[in-house]
C-alpha cells in the first residue's frame, strides 16, 4: 500500500490541478515537484569504460542535491547509439537522462546515416562535465615505448597491427582513423561493444594497442599494463610528463579532447534542464566528486545547457568532415 507523504500528497495535488485546467505537466509548475520518484541515467557504454567513470563519479551526490536517487544503468552497444536511442524515446519529464560523449552524439551519427537520431535535433542539452584527454597506449609487448619508435614500427609494418576501440563510429574509432591518414599508416580496427571490453583484450595482449580516453587507461598505465604514447591534450600532462602531446608530434587535428555531459530527450521543460545544471554546479563543488574526477586526468567543465549544445553542434561538424575527407564508412 502506498504512504501518502507530505510531497507525495503535493505532487498528486498539482498534478490533479494542471489535469482539471487542461494544462500539460512541464513548465514551472511541475518543475517545482521534480523530482517525485528515482532518475535513470543512462550510460550508453559497458562498465568499466569512462563514460561510466565519469557518471558513477556525480551520480550519487547528484541525486542528493536532487532529493531522489540516481540510478545508473549501461546500455552497450552499436557504439553508443543503443543508450541514445533509449534517451531519445524516454518521456520529455526528466526522469530518464543520459550521458552525452563524442562517440554518441558527433563521431558515431557523423558515420553512421542510419543510426536512427539526430544529435543536435533528438535530444535537449543539460550541460557538459568534464573534458578528458584522448591517449594511444600499446602493450608493453608491443616493439616500441614511444612515439618516434611508434611511428617507425607502424610505417615498415603496414597491416601488421591493430587497435581495438569501444566500437564502429565512437570516438576512438574515428580519432585513430584521422590519425592514421595523416601519419600515413595502416592499422585494422577491431571494434568492441564498450571500452571495457576493448580495454580487457588490449591488457591481455589479443589486440596491440588501443586509442582511448585517459581516465580507463590510466589505471592500467600505473600498474604497468599498458604503455603511453602520445595524448590528446592542451598539454603534457603531470600524471604522464614524458608523454607528448599530437601537437607536439605535428599532428595537431588529433589534438582534441573527448567530452562527457548530461542530456535529455527533445522537448524537456526548460525548468526541469535549469535545476539539473543548477544541481551539477553544486555536484562539482564537492572535494570528493572533485577529486574523483580530477583522478582521472579529466577537467571539470560545467558550461551550461546553450553552451553544451554548441559544443556537440561543433564537433558533429568536425567529425562529419573527417568522415567525408577520409571516405570512412561503417563496415
Amino acid at each position: 500500500m502506498k504512504r501518502f507523504t507530505p510531497r507525495l500528497v503535493a505532487t498528486t495535488f498539482v498534478k490533479l490541478a494542471c489535469l482539471t485546467l487542461g494544462l500539460g505537466l512541464t513548465g514551472q509548475v511541475f518543475a517545482d515537484t521534480f523530482p517525485s520518484k528515482p532518475i535513470r541515467l543512462i550510460v550508453p557504454f559497458a562498465p568499466g569504460g569512462s563514460t561510466d567513470i565519469i557518471a558513477r563519479a556525480v551520480g550519487d551526490a547528484l541525486g542528493r542535491q536532487l532529493g531522489q536517487p540516481v540510478i545508473v544503468e549501461n546500455k552497450a552497444g552499436g557504439g553508443g547509439s543503443v543508450g541514445a536511442l533509449e534517451v531519445m524515446r524516454a518521456p520529455k519529464d526528466g526522469y530518464t537522462i543520459g550521458m552525452a560523449t563524442v562517440s554518441t552524439t558527433a563521431a558515431n551519427p557523423a558515420i553512421n546515416p542510419k543510426i536512427g537520431y539526430d544529435p543536435i535535433k533528438d535530444f535537449t542539452a543539460i550541460t557538459n562535465i568534464a573534458a578528458t584527454p584522448n591517449i594511444i597506449a600499446v602493450n608493453p609487448a608491443f616493439p616500441a615505448k614511444d612515439f618516434k619508435t611508434f611511428l617507425a614500427v607502424l610505417k615498415a609494418n603496414p597491416g601488421k597491427y591493430s587497435y581495438s576501440s569501444s566500437g564502429t563510429g565512437g570516438i576512438g574509432h574515428l580519432q585513430t582513423e584521422l590519425f592514421k591518414s595523416l601519419a600515413g599508416v595502416f592499422i585494422v580496427h577491431i571494434p568492441y561493444r564498450g571500452a571495457g571490453p576493448a580495454l580487457a583484450d588490449t591488457v591481455g595482449g589479443q589486440v596491440p594497442m588501443i586509442f582511448d580516453n585517459l581516465p580507463s587507461t590510466l589505471p592500467f598505465i600505473k600498474d604497468g599494463k599498458l604503455v603511453p604514447i602520445v595524448i590528446a591534450a592542451p598539454k603534457r600532462l603531470a600524471q604522464l610528463p614524458n608523454v607528448p602531446t599530437f601537437a607536439e608530434v605535428g599532428l595537431a587535428p588529433v589534438n582534441r579532447m573527448a567530452y562527457y555531459g548530461l542530456l535529455g530527450p527533445a522537448g524537456m521543460p526548460k525548468e526541469i534542464v535549469d535545476k539539473y545544471y543548477a544541481a551539477v554546479q553544486k555536484v562539482v563543488t564537492d572535494p570528493a566528486v572533485q577529486k574523483r574526477i580530477e583522478d582521472t586526468g579529466s577537467i571539470i567543465n560545467v558550461n551550461g545547457p546553450e553552451a553544451f549544445a554548441k559544443e556537440i553542434k561543433a564537433e558533429y561538424a568536425v567529425y562529419k568532415e573527417v568522415v567525408a575527407k577520409q571516405k570512412l564508412q561503417l563496415d
